[in-house]
């Protein structure tokens, strides 16, 4: 993997992440899994909500990129089935009666492959129930990063934004286009607070060490203490850091 790829720790997301499965159980619920349906889970992570759609009696398989992700779900799981595979490059054909995915798309920008693939992976009338970063999400961090990494190095003019947050009209027309009948669409912000007193640090060492790892630690040590240094008075409130996020949480019913 090249040094400016998304590197995952999936035992920092276990230890201080836990948020990004514990605020989706309402998007299970939503999925309503069913006893005996067969349902695939892109972007599975450590595997706590492939466990979550298990317990419904469902067969789940939980597929990740990051080979870090999957080793440490079966450690988690030893019962469930989970897999290394990218999500651009499905080759499933009409096998599941639905496919979930939770926190994970907006790390693909390129959208239509993984919507050709859940379109091919599901049955038909198969269901596509998704949250993910929507327009808008994070903007505060990312401004703030950015900020801090142009003042660390003038040569830096703008940090490129590893991520795809699109709007509810945008990715609309892409599921409609595929076929997709897309029934149920909302984006809403919800600030979600961050473990401990150094909450912004670990979440920029998770979610953007694509970026910090361009500079020596000396470096990314004055980078993040920049950075809580211009969030502190708006994404910090008695003693918990938060994160602006704003979600984007679709159903789409393959036609």
């Amino acid at each position: 993997m090249n040094s400016n790829a998304q590197q995952w720790n999936a035992s920092l997301y276990d230890s201080k992440h836990k948020f990004v499965s514990q605020l989706a159980t309402d998007l299970v619920e939503l999925l309503s899994p069913k006893a005996g349906e067969r349902i695939l889970d892109i972007g599975c992570g450590t595997g706590h909500l492939t466990q979550e759609i298990a317990s419904y009696g469902a067969e789940v398989l939980g597929i990740d990129s990051a080979e870090t992700m999957i080793l440490q779900a079966k450690e988690n799981y030893l019962n469930l089935q989970f897999a290394v595979m990218d999500a651009t490059n499905l080759e499933f054909t009409e096998e599941f009666d639905a496919v979930f995915s939770n926190a994970v798309l907006h790390w693909i920008k390129q959208p239509e492959k993984v919507i050709t693939g859940v379109w091919q992976s599901l049955k038909p009338k198969g269901r596509f129930v998704a949250e993910f970063g929507g327009k808008g999400n994070i903007n505060l961090i990312q401004t703030a990063l950015n900020n801090a990494i142009c003042t660390e190095d003038s040569a830096f003019k703008e940090v490129v934004n590893p991520n795809y947050f699109p709007s509810i009209a945008e990715y609309g027309i892409l599921l409609e286009k595929q076929g997709f009948e897309l029934t149920f669409a909302t984006l809403f912000a919800r600030s979600t607070p961050l473990d401990g007193e150094n909450g912004i640090g670990n979440w920029l060492k998770m979610f953007r060490n694509s970026v910090l790892v361009a500079f020596a630690e000396e470096a990314q040590t004055r980078i993040l203490a920049n950075v809580e240094s211009q969030l502190r008075p708006t994404l910090y409130k008695n003693g918990t850091w938060f994160a602006d996020y704003r979600r984007l949480r679709i159903v789409a019913i393959k036609e």
